[in-house]
């Protein structure tokens, strides 16, 4: 299914100043509708702005003040911040709790939202930033206090107006968080929310960019076939019990289907396309346990596991409602900036993949 998404168009304030009439295109009509996707998702991106404005906010000292930029990108939509999410490491915002005021939107909308900012290349943010993003690659992020604080937040908004009416909405490093956060709300407490994730990354070598479908579906299969026989290898009592943990937890995860934001063109979450593009040929071939092995499992996190450090590679994940922007990407930058998606000039295609 494509579409345009022109229908979903409201004028806010420029709260940058920096980015034109792209920037200010945030949905142009007279209310938000809650039943219209595009509306919904251009509001959890716009609320993911607001996290990383409030951080800017703070290292250009004009937090709390007149001249800060921040609250244009929440009060628009009726919310009031509630609480901001602090690094203990270095002080900076990685996130932001708001709560619904009042609703300029048809339908229901969420009465919480817990959104996550991507990296910040700001003096006071970059190295704690770029450390996490190392977190990333590791399969560790799970570790951080970001997202231990995070749930921490999720659990008690998710107590005070129920699950139901609780929003995950992440960005980049953002996104890896509120993915995780996401996971452990399904795993430990049962809660299936709704949850956006915009450019979330995925971290794998970069064969989407092998231009020959055969030859790239060629080398994804026999990476899935490593991934076999290195569990074979490595089949212990403790390996197997691992394995069998994570198939429990993968199985658990297929209700849950959050929203990822997908650039083809941006090398951080491209590879998402493929996972499941993937997995869907390889169940339709027959060899759907070894799919779903593949699909559960990096090797990265196998070797880790298996020389008993804690890893966990939580973006591989059963299912989810893919948005891709077909609209053409002039740089890597463009590609992975988080304001292409409440662009009114969008031609989308969407994908569902769930897989029992």
């Amino acid at each position: 299914m494509r579409g345009a998404g022109r229908s979903a168009e409201i004028v806010i304030p420029n709260p940058l100043g920096v980015e034109g009439a792209v920037m200010l295109a945030l949905l142009k009509s007279k209310s938000v509708s809650r039943s219209n996707f595009r509306h919904r998702s251009s509001v959890a991106a716009s609320l993911v702005e607001g996290a990383k404005i409030l951080e800017m906010d703070r290292q250009n000292r004009r937090n709390g003040g007149p001249r800060a930029k921040a609250p244009l990108w929440w009060e628009f939509f009726g919310f009031k911040l509630i609480q901001v999410l602090v690094d203990p490491e270095d002080q900076s915002i990685f996130g932001a709790v708001y709560e619904l005021k009042f609703s300029s939107q048809s339908g229901k909308p969420p009465k919480q939202v817990i959104a996550f900012r991507g990296t910040l290349i700001r003096p006071e943010s970059w190295s704690q930033d770029i450390k996490l993003d190392r977190y990333i690659v590791q399969n560790t992020l799970h570790n951080s206090h970001r997202v231990h604080d995070g749930l921490q937040a999720v659990q008690v908004a998710v107590s005070k107006v129920g699950a139901k009416d609780v929003w995950l909405a992440g960005y980049s490093l953002g996104s890896a968080i509120a993915l995780l956060v996401g996971r452990n709300m399904v795993l430990k407490m049962g809660h299936h929310l709704e949850t956006y994730l915009f450019n979330p990354p995925f971290v794998s070598l970069p064969v989407h960019i092998i231009k020959n479908e055969k030859l790239r579906h060629g080398l994804r299969l026999a990476h899935t076939v490593i991934k076999a026989g290195m569990a074979v290898a490595m089949s212990t009592v403790v390996q197997n019990k691992k394995i069998a943990e994570d198939d429990e937890a993968f199985t658990l995860l297929f209700p849950w289907i959050p929203y990822l934001f997908i650039n083809p063109s941006d090398p951080i979450c491209a590879e998402y396309l493929d996972y499941f593009k993937d997995r869907e040929t390889t169940v339709a071939a027959g060899a759907g346990e070894i799919g779903r092995f593949a699909a559960r499992n990096s090797v990265r996190s196998m070797i880790m596991s298996a020389s008993g450090k804690d890893s966990e590679p939580s973006h591989l994940i059963p299912s989810a409602h893919l948005t891709i922007n077909l609209n053409h990407s002039p740089d890597l930058m463009a590609a992975h900036k988080l304001s292409q998606w409440w662009r009114p000039d969008l031609e989308l295609d969407y994908k569902l993949y769930q897989f029992r």
